[in-house]
């Protein structure tokens, strides 16, 4: 069921940001609806969606964005709640700009904005192994960065050599592995820093192996996890010594619904849009399964998905 659309509720700031930049180069859209751009298909819009035509645009635009200015970068939308009342302020989608993908011996040179899943392919094909782990992550390369993202066994931080990024004055920035302070789903970077690029250390790897050991990321992905449906990933970080879908299930939490919004019977550590949920409702959901698991195991599980916006 499609989404019923929200009324533009912000006032229009593109022309006040067009005239303040004179020689930005990329796209600015007002009221810009964002639920189609995330994966669970909801929410309210961004007052202004910016697509920067390249690095040094996005740069341009730092520079003269007023610090107060709320930022917000929208990669492949996978980890994201947009609350049903939209974004105040600067939505930043980075495009096919920053998707570019490269060997360079057995090192990867990647884009903020390539998903994660098509490098880990282009690094196979070139023979490149050490990747793999990303072909299990639904997200892009600057969501990677930023949460130190993993699966099945391997972390960013295992294969990051370092990766540049953009403040907000507009001072482009290098960072090495050991700059980046990785911790469990957590980079210390700023939060205000913006990721355009990466390079990753690679080991010698067989085609086919590497093919193989992908396929079955892809296989064991498709039974544990509800992959199709309209969700955001894994929606509770994993507290010390435990997993957060144990202690989902163990609250009596699988399967419980508020209006559209499911936890899923699949993998009770993912919330699904069956169809015409609002942001509210998952984020209500979401609060509820966290109150129960409180209640039955004394533990309080840390939101994964970022939610940003208003209510």
């Amino acid at each position: 069921m499609p989404q019923t659309p929200h009324p533009a509720p912000f006032p229009d700031i593109t022309p006040a940001l067009r005239k303040a930049m004179p020689d930005l180069r990329g796209t600015l859209a007002a009221n810009a609806p964002l639920a189609a751009l995330t994966w669970f298909k909801t929410g309210g819009p961004a007052q202004v969606l910016f697509e920067p035509a390249d690095e040094a645009d996005l740069a341009y635009c730092l520079q003269r964005l007023d610090p107060a200015c709320q930022i917000l970068v929208l990669g492949a939308g996978s980890n994201l709640m947009v609350r049903d009342g939209g974004f105040p302020g600067v939505v930043i989608r980075l495009g096919a700009a920053f998707e570019n993908i490269a060997i360079d011996g057995l090192n990867v040179e990647a884009g903020a904005a390539a998903r994660d899943m098509k490098v880990a392919l282009f690094a196979a094909k070139a023979g490149v192994g050490g990747l793999s782990f990303l072909r299990g992550i639904p997200g892009s390369i600057g969501g990677a960065l930023r949460m130190n993202a993993g699966a099945y066994g391997a972390e960013t931080k295992d294969r990051l050599i370092a990766c540049r990024g953009i403040d907000r004055a507009g001072n482009i920035l290098t960072f090495s592995n050991a700059d980046m302070g990785f911790s469990y789903r957590h980079s210390g970077i700023s939060e205000d820093i913006i990721f355009t690029h990466a390079r990753f250390a690679g080991v010698p790897g067989d085609r086919e192996a590497l093919a193989a050991e992908m396929n079955e990321i892809t296989q064991a992905r498709g039974k544990s996890q509800p992959v199709s449906a309209r969700t955001g990933g894994s929606t509770f970080k994993n507290p010390p010594s435990a997993k957060a879908w144990e202690l989902i299930d163990a609250a009596g939490c699988r399967g419980l619904a508020i209006g559209d919004a499911q936890v899923s019977e699949l993998h009770c550590n993912f919330l699904i849009n069956r169809g015409s949920a609002a942001a509210a409702d998952l984020e209500a959901l979401g609060e509820t399964v966290r109150e129960r698991v409180l209640a039955t195991s004394g533990v309080t599980l840390e939101w994964e998905i970022l939610r940003v916006g208003v209510a």
